[in-house]
């Protein structure tokens, strides 16, 4: 159990209370009390039922579905703890929702990603933990401390369980180059990578396949899964070109619309994602694994004043 713990308080929100219960376990602490509710208007209502005055104070508070009623109670916290004089307030964001919108990548786009960080910092936020951001440059939209954490270390362990043979792990797309080869180096697999284009949002065509994949386990590997049209659009692409079976590892399984039945339906043999996300129910496809212990560690060490980036050596 972490000594200082009566110095530390993890809160939750409404959005994934689950994760905040087993972070909080992991580390050694109870959860904090606080009440969140709605006003009849449906405004929200924030109350904190102890104590935070001189305390470190880590929200944790995915902006994952609905986006804009979890990012509007995370700011409402964070105004509530600041206004109750806590001493510093970390927001754990597993999934930081906008961050596709990191750039305008036509003439008058918003920056979404950038607008999040604004409304963050100015609620009173001390710093941010997050895991595999879309974008890597939404760290240079704070100004305060942004931890991004790598969840390869937790698909790795998974992969290694299962001793598949003749890998290959694939990034679905050029954007993900970075993080697949962290993840390809972990567990000592060759790197291939799909070229695709997108005629419009959420729709993807694969034009090429760059990497030998003939007669391989080809690992798809993302960080997140919103449609799943992508994920099961490349999986047909390597089997069509000479991959032996398919698998996929994604952090964020945000699966808008129907993306669990045309994932179930797809030719991909299994699922892993992380529970960044919360969902009631999933098919068996799907195997989720914890985040808790990288954010809980995360967390310790951080108030321990040691290294964080020594978790993704």
């Amino acid at each position: 159990m972490y000594s200082r713990a009566s110095e530390l308080k993890i809160f939750s929100g409404s959005a994934n209370r689950y994760l905040a219960e087993d972070i909080a376990r992991y580390i050694g602490v109870d959860l904090g009390k606080i009440e969140v509710g709605r006003f009849a208007d449906g405004e929200i209502n924030i109350r904190i039922a102890e104590t935070v005055r001189g305390h470190d104070v880590y929200i944790v508070q995915p902006t994952s579905p609905p986006v804009n009623d979890n990012l509007m109670e995370l700011l409402i916290m964070i105004d509530a703890f600041r206004r109750a004089s806590a001493n510093m307030i970390a927001v754990v964001m597993p999934y930081y929702g906008y961050a596709r919108q990191d750039r305008k990548a036509r003439g008058r786009d918003p920056i979404s990603a950038k607008l999040v960080a604004n409304l963050l910092t100015v609620a009173g936020a001390s710093r941010v933990i997050t895991i595999d951001l879309h974008a890597e440059q939404i760290q240079g939209f704070f100004d305060i401390p942004v931890d991004n954490l790598w969840s390869f270390p937790v698909f790795s362990e998974k992969i290694h369980a299962l001793e598949y043979d003749n890998i290959v792990v694939v990034s679905p797309d050029v954007g993900g180059v970075k993080r697949a080869r962290k993840f390809a180096e972990k567990i000592g697999a060759p790197l291939a990578i799909l070229d695709k284009r997108r005629p419009k949002d959420n729709v993807a065509e694969v034009m090429h396949i760059i990497g030998d994949i003939e007669g391989m386990t080809a690992i798809l590997f993302d960080d997140i899964i919103d449609t799943g049209r992508s994920l099961v659009e490349g999986a047909k692409a390597l089997l069509k070109n000479g991959a032996k079976r398919v698998v996929a590892c994604a952090t964020h399984a945000v699966l808008s619309q129907d993306a669990k039945s045309r994932i179930t339906d797809s030719p991909i043999e299994k699922v892993f994602i992380t529970d960044t996300i919360h969902h009631d129910s999933l098919p068996e496809k799907f195997e989720v694994l914890s985040v808790a212990p990288l954010l809980g560690e995360t967390i310790m060490r951080i108030r321990k004043n040691l290294s964080v980036s020594v978790l993704f050596r």
